[in-house]
């Protein structure tokens, strides 16, 4: 092989002939070095030496990368590696897997850090996505309520600039989810149970349900404790335990009620009342009736709940007569102008306003429904038949209660 010193205008100027499938320039300088070219014009500095009998040869680099002293000083290199009586191409393929090994770790890194910087509202909100399939509504409307930013117009009658609260949770949605410790779990407890310990218990619950559903997923494992933060009696004891509820209508005090109610200027919000006491379903479970889950055939009414999923009840008469008499202007029942959802939001003040005039105080929307089983005991409804109806999770029915059905 004819061998030169390399000169950057002899590396420039070397070409592969049109008519060859590569050529080679060797350097008289640095022992083994060359230059390959093709006719596409792609040139590269090469390493050819003879190891253990057989002829080898190692890519170095492009000479846009590689210049004249560096393409040698890698080519002598190289035959140092010979001379010791090792292969030359041991060290580029372990060059390679180490640079490969360098960039995985980084990237893994990267992602490392993406993950443990995930805020608990990214993870919430994952979360409530995955689960949503085996939830009711209610459920559902549940968790997003309890983590609402807040902020917006409250779109209730009456309610002029006011803005909606933020829910029990929407402190906790910012922080990275692997902060959400123990102490940090415990202090919103503290803080959130003094204004409204009822919302915040269940909001408590949900969170609770949340970190262990985190803790069995392996992209969110590592950045929850491996013990429930949330489960702590601290944090129990600041909620608080729910109070025996006692508003309810009594026999002597329906008329009044009715009464009030049914002057109430709005058609919808006071039929939808009074389907909360007829019923008693769960106010929320009222508010989301649509039109579809009334039969007016076979005269029954189908409620979304949160313990079967689906319940029939039958709608008397009455019943009957208060839905025909209502607008369609939507898919639901009790359908509102203002709200964002189209269905009518809770009905605390006109309900408020009704019991002032009827001269009741302190009966509250699930008090209608505590109501509705209040009175059936007057009526000597079996408890069982109560259950099914209200959606409680049923118990046996005795023997005694089921001939009484």
């Amino acid at each position: 092989m004819a061998k030169v010193a390399f000169t950057a205008g002899r590396v420039n100027g070397f070409k592969c002939p049109p008519d060859k499938v590569q050529a080679f320039l060797w350097d008289s300088t640095a022992k083994g070095l060359g230059l390959r070219t093709t006719p596409s014009g792609k040139p590269a500095y090469v390493f050819q030496a003879v190891y253990q009998g057989k002829d080898i040869r190692v890519t170095i680099g492009s000479p846009n990368d590689w210049t004249i002293p560096m393409a040698q000083e890698k080519a002598r290199e190289l035959q140092r590696l010979i001379d010791e009586g090792k292969d030359p191409r041991d060290l580029k393929r372990d060059a390679l897997a180490a640079a490969a090994e360098r960039q995985a770790a980084a990237a893994s890194k990267v992602e490392a850090a993406k993950t443990a910087a995930l805020t608990v509202g990214e993870v919430w909100a994952a979360y409530i996505e995955e689960r949503k399939p085996h939830w009711g509504d209610l459920h559902y409307r549940d968790h997003i309520d309890k983590a609402k930013p807040g902020g917006l117009p409250s779109g209730r009658r009456g309610g002029g600039k006011q803005l909606t609260k933020p829910g029990p949770l929407a402190a906790l949605m910012p922080m990275a989810l692997c902060d959400l410790d123990q102490a940090t779990i415990e202090a919103w407890a503290a803080n959130e149970g003094k204004t409204r310990a009822s919302s915040a218990r269940l909001a408590w619950r949900l969170l609770t349900v949340f970190l262990t559903w985190c803790a069995e997923q392996p992209a969110y494992a590592g950045l929850v404790a491996e013990k429930n933060p949330a489960k702590t009696k601290k944090a129990r004891e600041s909620l608080g335990k729910a109070g025996t509820k006692s508003d309810v209508l009594q026999r002597e005090q329906l008329a009044a009620w009715l009464t009030a109610v049914q002057q109430i200027q709005n058609p919808v919000i006071a039929a939808c009342l009074q389907m909360m006491l007829l019923t008693g379903a769960r106010p929320g479970e009222v508010l989301s009736l649509r039109w579809e889950d009334i039969n007016t055939q076979w005269k029954g009414i189908q409620i979304r709940d949160k313990v079967e999923g689906t319940r029939e009840i039958p709608a008397t008469p009455y019943m009957l007569h208060l839905l025909a008499a209502l607008p369609r202007r939507n898919e639901w029942v009790f359908p509102s102008n203002t709200s964002a959802s189209g269905c009518l939001t809770e009905p605390n003040n006109p309900h408020t306003r009704a019991c002032t005039a009827a001269g009741l105080k302190g009966l509250t929307l699930h008090g209608l429904r505590r109501s509705f089983s209040s009175l059936t005991e007057w009526l000597e409804v079996p408890a069982g038949v109560v259950a099914q109806i209200q959606g409680h999770k049923l118990r046996p029915i005795t023997s005694t209660e089921g001939l009484a059905a």
